[in-house]
């Protein structure tokens, strides 16, 4: 088994990264999903504010790695569903934020666990968020960059330090996308 998570400032290119592993039929994990449930669960409407400040409250009620510990158990159920692939099967995390959520997946998954870093120059990942057209991307770029600022906040900067592969997202959709299957199969 191997628990690969994607870590990048907002927009650097993590979701695509996870659609091509899903593209690879392998099981992803999105961090932003146990936000975006816990809004809806709440009754609260989708926003770069509410999901900001929900994120924050879970991290100050429940620790730094509040998101990891509710994700660890949606990964160990697709562990369980494969069973006897379990050793074969390669678990993709979307969104990690933080030193805290990436210390939470090793302790949990040990050597298992590998982290890739994407790497995106603001400028083109402010142009990438509006052109998504998410409820909670409707931002001027100085609210981009408070947002990046907050994530930061959260350790995301260190947390991207600690990345044992780099990818630069600089090129084309398609060169990202290759270079992406390359460390999801090196096969490939």
């Amino acid at each position: 088994m191997q628990v690969l998570a994607f870590v990048g400032a907002p927009a650097a290119g993590k979701t695509v990264a996870a659609l091509v592993a899903k593209d690879m039929d392998l099981p992803i994990i999105t961090m932003g999903d146990v936000i975006r449930e816990e809004l809806k669960r709440q009754g609260l409407p989708l926003s770069d504010d509410n999901a900001g400040r929900l994120a924050t409250e879970l991290r100050e009620r429940e620790g730094l790695d509040a998101i990891a510990k509710r994700c660890i158990p949606r990964i160990r159920a697709v562990l369980d569903r494969v069973g006897g692939e379990a050793k074969k099967t390669v678990v993709v995390i979307d969104g990690i934020r933080g030193t805290a959520e990436v210390e939470s997946f090793k302790k949990e998954f040990g050597p298992d666990f590998t982290l890739v870093r994407i790497d995106t120059p603001l400028i083109r990942r402010y142009e990438r968020i509006k052109a998504r057209g998410r409820a909670d991307d409707a931002l001027t770029l100085k609210e981009f960059k408070e947002r990046e600022e907050r994530e930061k906040g959260w350790g995301m900067g260190e947390a991207m330090e600690k990345a044992d592969k780099v990818v630069k997202n600089e090129g084309s959709l398609g060169t990202f996308k290759e270079e992406i299957k390359r460390i999801l199969d090196p096969q490939v």
